[in-house]
């Protein structure tokens, strides 16, 4: 018999986690690893922890949740990211797969439905609530018809990036947050932001994901 898969579950909502967390451990191909209520409870339960999957709800107290799916890429590769949400518009949905999430489902979704999504995104599937998949098809189906290659960004948009630049995203891709990159660096707070603004103009982008995403594309950090 294979063991049962390892869950960790992000949700802010008392009443949906408790019921999640039943639906866990009562399930027999399922182990509640632990959960959060918040993105700075998981940072810190999730230092050290590789879960199989974790369910990710994006609308968190303190932050938002597609920060958490880039944490979990960066730290523990292997584990597979369900997001669980009330948000189903095609930016919530692109920036959380962009993120590294693996599969996206709304809540209105079954119990049931959530356990067997568990089971096939751990086995590579990506399962999708139908209004998710059709805002994917309206993002996507005007390039796959029109049959062009996207153009791809010269290399040397790569060394507009200094070395500090570099340092910094390195920085922010291991879950640090802006005042504990600028303690590790020995940099004022401000001069991090100075930063993060100037990587975002150089890379065309508009968020710490999308940075993050984009220099992994050009080989910038790991």
């Amino acid at each position: 018999m294979t063991s049962p898969i390892t869950v960790f579950l992000i949700e802010d909502d008392a009443s949906m986690r408790a019921e999640f967390e039943r639906m866990i451990v009562s399930h027999a191909s399922l182990t509640l690893a632990g959960s959060a209520g918040s993105v700075a409870e998981a940072r810190q339960k999730l230092r050290g922890m590789h879960p199989e999957v974790a369910i990710v709800d994006l609308g968190l107290p303190d932050g938002d949740g597609a920060d958490l799916i880039a944490l979990l890429r960066a730290t523990s590769p292997a584990t597979a990211v369900l997001v669980s949400t009330i948000f189903g518009d095609e930016a919530h949905v692109v920036r959380a797969i962009e993120a590294g999430a693996r599969g996206y489902l709304l809540k209105d979704t079954t119990i049931d439905e959530f356990a067997r999504s568990i089971l096939l995104v751990k086995n590579g599937d990506s399962p999708l609530s139908p209004q998710v998949a059709r805002h994917l098809l309206k993002r996507f189906a005007p390039v796959a018809q029109a049959g062009a290659p996207r153009a791809a960004k010269p290399d040397s948009e790569a060394g507009q990036l200094t070395a500090r630049e570099i340092d910094i995203l390195k920085s922010i891709s291991h879950g640090f947050s802006t005042a504990e990159t600028a303690a590790k660096l020995q940099l004022s707070p401000h001069t991090v932001t100075t930063h993060i603004k100037n990587i975002y103009g150089k890379l065309s982008v508009n968020s710490r994901v999308q940075a993050l995403n984009e220099a992994r594309l050009k080989g910038l950090i790991p």
